[in-house]
């Protein structure tokens, strides 16, 4: 036999034993989906997937899937793989409708996807309180808004929402931003004006600066807004991600075009309850004390005391009179468990607001 049937014949014997496994993961996931709705009959007479959905549960299933990965497909890829079969599990009767941060192609859609899998009904809305409204009345299940960004700092305006909301927060979503220039343009010296979200504009700056000096900076409602104002007019640009070049049409010119590799942004998964402890968990407060000297030192305290481990304060005017503000507290672990439990029943002596805002899984996986 010549070398290149001896190769033919290898081949074959190779995708035969492809063939056969992709059968049994059939097989296996058409199985795990069957497992899936016999624990939907056993809870729930009325079906619906939010009275199903459990975050904590999920949690634990990806962190078993990163311990078990051995390669050679990556982390990110093993984890979106299972979200999917997850999400399309959940959504065998009626899937989750989940509200976002729109338009279609924003980084809020793509933290979504990366959270909930695609087997959702999404609901794009214009604005942050717009998002809140529709979840607090029930339009939709769960929302995802942007809190912060690695590079820019705080998303002011969703934490104030906590202020006028008894919504709670029921996950977090930590995405790697790549930003990129999207333009019908061929060249750069072609482009006389550049639209984007003020935060992806800052977010480029440097860049900008270095490769188009004196070029318009316009800013707009959203990066989606910019890809559709520039799909037409090929002296502008727009910056904004991949899914949003996908949406409306548009060449990628320049790639990853941030000034900071590590750009993330964290998103926050709202919603209408707090879930059980997944083992690895974020408790968010909202604190509030008399005002005077040592208030701050008062309300940190109990964390000190109790041996937990703080990860992010922010403050807020509180709306409650001049130079009066209230603190946003992460502290890692749930509010079920022993030492936290015990630190908040300490802040009840010296708070005179004390929310829990949220007990939630820690993001799985940071992106790279």
């Amino acid at each position: 036999m010549s070398k290149s049937h001896k190769d033919t014949d290898d081949l074959e014997a190779v995708r035969d034993e492809i063939d056969g496994l992709d059968e049994q993961i059939q097989k296996l996931i058409s199985e795990r989906a069957r497992l899936a709705f016999r624990v939907r009959e056993s809870k729930s007479a009325s079906q619906d997937a939010v009275e199903l959905y459990r975050p904590e549960r999920e949690a634990q299933v990806l962190r078993s899937v990163l311990e078990r990965n051995q390669g050679p497909l990556s982390d990110q890829e093993m984890l979106r793989l299972f979200r999917e079969i997850m999400s399309a599990c959940l959504a065998q009767q009626e899937p989750l409708k989940v509200a976002y941060l729109g338009p279609e192609g924003t980084f809020t859609q793509q933290a979504v996807h990366r959270h909930f899998g695609h087997s959702v009904h999404t609901l794009s809305l214009p604005a942050i309180d717009d998002v809140f409204e529709q979840v607090q009345a029930g339009d939709a299940d769960f929302g995802v808004v942007p809190v912060e960004n690695s590079t820019q700092g705080i998303v002011s305006h969703t934490l104030d929402m906590f202020l006028l909301s008894d919504l709670k927060i029921c996950g977090e979503i930590e995405l790697r931003v790549h930003q990129n220039l999207l333009t019908q343009a061929k060249r750069l010296d072609q482009i006389e004006r550049i639209y984007s979200h003020e935060q992806s504009l800052s977010q480029c700056k440097m860049w900008l600066r270095a490769h188009l000096p004196g070029v318009e900076l316009i800013s707009v409602g959203s990066n989606s807004e910019a890809a559709r104002r520039v799909r037409s007019t090929p002296e502008a640009a727009a910056i904004a991600g991949r899914s949003a070049a996908e949406v409306y049409g548009l060449p990628v010119l320049c790639a990853d075009i941030e000034d900071h590799p590590d750009n993330t942004t964290r998103f926050l998964v709202i919603g209408r309850q707090i879930f059980a402890p997944s083992g690895d968990d974020k408790t968010t407060l909202l604190l509030s004390g008399h005002e005077g000297p040592g208030l701050l030192h008062s309300l940190l305290e109990p964390f000190q005391v109790h041996g937990l481990n703080m990860t992010r304060i922010e403050s807020r005017p509180s709306r409650l009179g001049k130079w009066a503000y209230v603190f946003f507290v992460d502290v890692e672990g749930h509010a079920q468990d022993p030492q936290l439990a015990a630190a908040l029943k300490d802040l009840e002596k010296v708070s005179k607001l004390s929310r829990i805002l949220g007990s939630y899984p820690r993001a799985v996986l940071t992106p790279p």
